[in-house]
């Protein structure tokens, strides 16, 4: 780890979810590049206390999980630059190099009427009005234009996976407190 890195260790906390990765160093001041999971990174924005710990694959510089405290986030191009406390140089930044970022799914900013968060999609069940099970929510895709839901199931022993567009013709009813997804789908589409 790098001397100007001075990070206090701290627990994930339970309702942690993973919104970016930390991609290098950016300036000399101890800013660095962050590149967000979502294209609308607002969690990143909304949270003043970022929780990282190493990345899976390379070197780490660090173990167990650190607590950010982020002085400032902002836009930049396609991507999210960061400044926090205890990075204060470019040699600290470097030192979170590949770092998974965390943050509470509490402080999350709130959703509007007919948002989600990804987040809070996977793991859903969704069935059609007939009320016919057609898998579990697994993950979204973006393709641009829509976002897929891919939803995994088997079927003759086999696992399987379908993708559903995740627009108002074809999703009629989402209900997160009942873990449910309802759609206008058939199985042998």
């Amino acid at each position: 780890m790098a001397t100007s890195l001075t990070l206090e260790p701290i627990d994930l906390p339970e309702d942690a979810v993973e919104v970016a990765r930390i991609a290098d160093a950016w300036g000399v001041k101890g800013w660095f590049k962050v590149l967000p999971h979502s294209t609308s990174p607002e969690a990143l924005f909304s949270a003043k206390r970022w929780f990282l710990q190493p990345s899976e694959r390379g070197a780490k510089t660090f173990s167990g999980t650190l607590l950010l405290k982020i002085r400032q986030a902002k836009d930049h191009s396609d991507t999210v630059v960061a400044w926090a406390e205890g990075v204060d140089d470019r040699d600290a930044a470097e030192a979170l190099r590949g770092a998974r970022v965390f943050v509470p799914r509490s402080s999350f900013p709130s959703t509007g009427s007919d948002e989600y968060y990804w987040v809070d999609l996977i793991g859903l069940q969704v069935i059609n009005r007939e009320g016919i099970a057609l898998g579990e929510v697994r993950e979204l895709l973006s393709t641009g234009p829509q976002t897929l839901l891919v939803l995994a199931y088997e079927q003759d022993g086999k696992a399987q996976e379908r993708m559903i567009p995740f627009v108002s013709a074809f999703v009629d009813k989402v209900e997160l407190p009942e873990k449910r997804i309802t759609v206008d789908w058939q199985p042998d589409y």
